[in-house]
């Protein structure tokens, strides 16, 4: 990997960010020979997370104000979990739970990606040191489908019943618009290696699910998402460019994240008899542990706070007219929804 210039070339413009393109090409035979030492030691998949929490740690700092978790002693050490998460950025999601797991001494995660990310051969050979397997989604063939998400059931099953903990996201794609849903057709996948063996309630009690809410203060995507949401709502469609999902992976690693919250739900015990039932559930730990930042309450009009209106205010300059709402219901949403849970509890129906 250490040979591939487009990889060497990215984390010489992540440690040197400032420097002219030229400059960092003429660095590239230094950060090769810096990488060959870093990672000469590594036999094990151990060892490599280990040297990227060193470089997690100075991203945190760079790109974050302040990183904070909630609910993880629910879990227990010694046994492993099925982690169902809202899903606001490609990369930086899975890293921030295994992030939060490695401070506290539990084991990282397998984490599910889609196939579309594997575009460039280096990014799939970092995905896989990292713990990375593949969700396939380019498949069209209604046999080869099913085939490949019984195969991914079974796998999450094995992994999940071998001490191996698993991320994926509640649905397909981010949530450009701020609203987090669980697909029910997602929990269905996770039943199609067990039907023949047993139901989906005692399935629900076997893989030891827990919901998991992330929160970003600022989205470093934000300006992306709002400018595909305008584009789809006027013309009709959105095409993305042939490298976009990569870029919003490199932005959302450097871009500026503010405050950062990773909540942890509880492990979901009880009999659920259906994939929307469960997936019910699943919304309601979500929103529920959904930390509200100041850029939520202002765009939800739910502050005074003259300092929270003037962050989103900053958020909202960087798109167009057109854009600006959807951008504003991207932050927005959250608060609803939490309202929406709220009320619900206490049954009352609201709008």
């Amino acid at each position: 990997m250490i040979r591939d210039n487009e990889l060497v070339d990215v984390i010489t413009h992540y440690q040197f960010p400032r420097l002219p393109r030229f400059v960092r090409r003429l660095l590239r035979p230094v950060v090769r020979i810096g990488l060959a030492g870093k990672v000469g030691d590594i036999e094990n998949i151990t060892s490599f997370q280990k040297l990227i929490a060193n470089y997690m740690t100075k991203m945190i700092n760079r790109s974050t104000s302040k990183l904070s978790c909630s609910g993880i002693d629910r879990l227990d050490p010694q046994e492993s979990y099925l982690f169902v998460s809202n899903h606001r950025d490609i990369a930086m999601d899975p890293a921030f739970v295994n992030w939060a797991l490695y401070q506290y001494g539990l084991n990282t995660v397998r984490i599910a990606i889609g196939d579309n990310l594997l575009c460039k051969p280096y990014i799939a050979d970092l995905m896989r040191l990292n713990k990375s397997f593949i969700v396939k989604r380019s498949i069209k063939a209604p046999r080869e489908m099913m085939a490949a998400m019984t195969l991914l059931s079974g796998y999450i099953d094995h992994s999940v019943t071998t001490g191996h903990s698993v991320w994926i996201a509640q649905r397909e794609g981010r949530s450009k618009d701020g609203n987090d849903r669980t697909d029910p057709t997602l929990l269905k996948m996770f039943y199609m290696s067990h039907r023949k063996q047993r139901s989906f309630a005692e399935m629900v009690e076997r893989l030891n699910i827990v919901p998991v809410s992330i929160s970003y203060e600022f989205d470093p995507c934000d300006a992306l998402k709002a400018k595909e949401l305008a584009a789809v709502a006027t013309e009709g469609k959105y095409q993305k460019s042939e490298f976009e999902d990569i870029d919003s992976i490199v932005k959302g690693i450097t871009g500026a994240k503010g405050h950062v919250h990773v909540d942890f739900g509880e492990p979901i015990k009880g009999s659920f008899e259906t994939p929307e039932a469960l997936a019910t559930e699943i919304d309601r730990q979500i929103l529920s542990g959904y930390y509200l930042h100041p850029t939520h309450l202002a765009a939800a009009e739910r502050t005074e706070s003259a300092a929270a209106k003037q962050l989103l205010d900053e958020r909202l300059s960087q798109v167009d007219e057109l854009a600006k709402p959807y951008l504003k219901n991207m932050y927005a949403n959250p608060v609803f929804n939490r309202e929406r849970i709220e009320q619900a509890v206490k049954g009352v129906k609201i709008a």
